[in-house]
This record gives structure tokens, sequence and C-alpha cells, in this order.
């Protein structure tokens, strides 16, 4: 729907207004396989909450939280970590 300009309505658009902030950057960023366009919007989603929090925002600069991001497969039962900010994160293998 994005690369032909085509909308929705009702909560749909609601979602796909979301989603395609993330969907153009990896497109831009030479991404073709799903778990990469996933990804993509598992770090947008972080910055955003990071961003539009202040609280949020704070107690993570303040190392007193932190927000990890998770890809999760339901049917399968796994979860792939993606990235983090805040505590400890330096130490973990951020997606990016």
């Amino acid at each position: 729907m994005v690369h032909e300009g085509a909308t929705a309505g009702g909560y749909v658009r609601d979602v796909i207004e979301k989603v395609t902030p993330s969907v153009l950057a990896a497109r831009s960023a030479g991404h073709r396989d799903e778990d990469e366009f996933i990804a993509e919007h598992i770090r947008h989603t972080v910055d955003l909450l990071l961003d539009r929090s202040r609280v949020l925002g704070e107690q993570v600069a303040a190392g007193q939280a932190a927000v990890v991001g998770l890809a999760d497969r339901l049917a399968e039962g796994t979860a792939r970590f993606v990235t983090a900010r805040g505590l400890d994160h330096a130490g973990a293998a951020d997606g990016r």
C-alpha cells in the first residue's frame, strides 16, 4: 500500500500511519527481509517511547529504567532481542 499511495480507512489507517515511517526507513536502508523491517519498526518504536515520554526518557538517562525491544513469534513461542536503551544496554548486543 505504501508504494502505491493507497490509503485505508478507520483503525487500519491508524496502524498504517504508525508503521509507515519504519517501513520507509528500512526500505531506504536497503532492507528487503521481513525480519529487517520488523527490527526497524521495533527500534523506531523504542526511540519514540523515549522521545515522547519525558518521564521515561529521564529515568533511562538517569540509569533508573530501561526499554528493551524484542521481536516475538507467537506461533513459535520465541522472542529475539532487537535493541535496548538504558540499564546495562551497553553490554547487550544492540540490534543496530
